[in-house]
């Protein structure tokens, strides 16, 4: 939360000469060719299976800022460079307007862009919109847990069922951005990961230091839901995940700085072989109200962070991103970067799996459905700095690394699969895949369909609404209703824990399907006809 004496500081500083925020972009790499010549110089090996079980290219993105163009900017006169971005090709400086422009008189910059877009060169004009609150302020083996009160935001998802089949995120690694994680170094909660080596480091791009177990506690608790471990009391959704932990966000202001913090660290994530980036931040407003975003910025191109979440996506990792809380007031839509085009955007729901009425909604000013889907974010259980497991707060951010959490189990169960196949998945199995809303997105993902789907179907294939299954519940037998063009088909029933159990072929004239062979309980199917293909789940008495 901005201080008082940092707002009339801030105010005191407008008047007359200001110091400016602004991206200065860069002609070129000159040295690309080494780099790409050498690709472990600026990629761990994590990094390069990554793109190549992916089929991902290397590209002048991968490349390194040339140093000695950044050692002439912050030889400049009034020149401070705060961040850097080599997908960019470009660094975040701080200055007089007037000596960032200056800038522009050296042979290598390509251009410049002020975070107070009214002063820009060729600029774009937006409508003005009120000051806000800012959303990241708040924001056969089988394995069983005792999962205790937090079994409700596992359940929701079906995630205990991955987690019974050892789909528990081992293998994947998360980096978690935000803005501290005080207390993760002590806490009892977190005692399963540090005994077992699952932090496997972290920057402070805040302070640029190495020490990130400081700062806000926010980052504390989102890490809890995904890789605390108290018996009986909380279990996270990747508990045998691995994890680095960024804090990209400064609790004492406001600032643009702070998209190019997160763009950094995930360059960082990026080279280090990182699997899922999990933000639960978001930006609208800041502390100079010049810099602040609109509705009309809300497309997906025009954020910087927002930016880096598509990039990030295009090297292979799922970017996870909290809608935002803001689903009650004036500005009720979702922020940067959950407006990002590749983001996998989550909103909130109650532990009832009605709609949480602070999650931030959709439409995109582009017209997107977001968020893509819906988990846990009012009142889930969570660990504080002591350890101590509660379920007092509310927001996106927890909702957001619930699901992240499960995505490291599901791409865990299918290592094959691309980072677009795990995200559409996971959409594809929301309960409101087929009528998506404002506030539920594509509703609450089921990851067990997900794998039976990414087990069973390509994800192109896969349909909700070709074929009719009924009675649901049934007892002795179903019927199948084929729609028209369709004269024969397969039928594949699995155990939720994707053990086929039961397949049977079906025509118009024979779509009765006997399931007393069945104990009772839940079972997932598919049905498959002339390449096409729904799945479900249906209940036997």
């Amino acid at each position: 939360m901005k201080k008082l004496y940092l707002f009339l500081f801030l105010v005191s500083s407008f008047v007359g000469f200001s110091q400016e925020d602004a991206w200065v972009y860069f002609k070129d790499k000159p040295d690309a060719a080494t780099y790409l010549a050498n690709p472990l110089t600026m990629l761990s090996q994590r990094a390069l299976d990554r793109r190549t079980n992916q089929g991902i290219p290397l590209d002048s993105k991968d490349v390194p800022i040339y140093q000695p163009y950044i050692d002439q900017v912050i030889a400049s006169a009034g020149i401070t460079v705060k961040a850097k971005s080599k997908w960019f090709n470009c660094v975040h400086v701080r200055g007089l307007q007037a000596n960032i422009t200056a800038l522009t008189s050296l042979y290598f910059v390509e251009k410049v862009e002020f975070a107070n877009r009214s002063i820009n060169v060729n600029k774009i004009s937006a409508p003005k919109q009120g000051k806000n609150k800012p959303v990241n302020k708040t924001l056969q083996t089988t394995t069983t847990f005792n999962y205790g009160n937090s079994a409700n935001q596992i359940q929701m998802l079906n995630g205990h069922l991955l987690h019974q089949s050892n789909y528990t995120g081992s293998g994947k690694i998360i980096a978690v951005m935000d803005g501290g994680f005080l207390g993760v170094d002590t806490a009892p909660t977190f005692a399963r990961l540090r005994t077992n080596n699952q932090i496997l480091g972290g920057y402070n791009y805040v302070d640029k230091s190495t020490n990130f177990y400081t700062g806000a506690t926010h980052g504390t608790s989102v890490l809890s839901l995904m890789g605390g471990y108290v018996d009986n009391a909380l279990v996270g959704t990747a508990p045998d995940a691995s994890y680095y932990l960024f804090i990209t966000e400064d609790g004492a202001s406001e600032n643009p700085v702070e998209e190019s913090n997160w763009v950094e660290a995930a360059e960082e994530a990026d080279r280090l072989g990182v699997d899922i980036i999990t933000t639960s931040l978001g930006y609208t407003t800041f502390d100079n109200s010049n810099y602040n975003l609109t509705y009309t910025d809300m497309n997906g191109v025009t954020a910087f962070i927002s930016k880096g979440v598509d990039v990030a996506f295009s090297r292979g990792m799922v970017c996870v991103v909290s809608a935002g809380n803001e689903g009650n007031l004036a500005w009720h839509y979702v922020s940067a970067p959950a407006d990002a085009l590749n983001a996998l955007t989550i909103g909130a729901v109650k532990a009832d799996e009605t709609y949480a009425t602070f999650s931030s909604q959709g439409p995109t000013y582009d017209g997107r459905v977001k968020p893509d889907v819906t988990a846990q974010g009012q009142n889930p259980y969570v660990s504080d700095v002591s350890g101590n497991i509660i379920n007092t707060g509310s927001g996106t951010s927890y909702s957001g690394p619930i699901v992240a959490g499960m995505v490291a189990c599901l791409w865990q169960a299918l290592p094959t699969k691309t980072n677009q196949q795990i995200k559409q998945l996971i959409v594809q199995s929301a309960d409101r895949y087929t009528a998506p809303t404002v506030q539920y997105g594509y509703g609450i993902p089921d990851f067990s369909l997900a794998l039976v789907n990414g087990n069973a179907l390509s994800v192109a294939d896969y349909s909700k609404s070709d074929f009719i299954v009924y009675p649901n519940p049934a007892t002795d037998s179903i019927s199948v209703t084929l729609s028209e063009g369709f004269n024969t088909g397969n039928a594949v029933f699995y155990t939720v824990l994707g053990q086929k159990v039961l397949e049977e072929k079906i025509t118009k004239q024979s779509s009765v399907i006997s399931i007393k062979s069945l104990s009772k309980g839940t079972y997932l199917y598919k049905i498959e006809s002339n390449g096409f293909a729904k799945s479900g789940k249906i209940i036997k008495e």
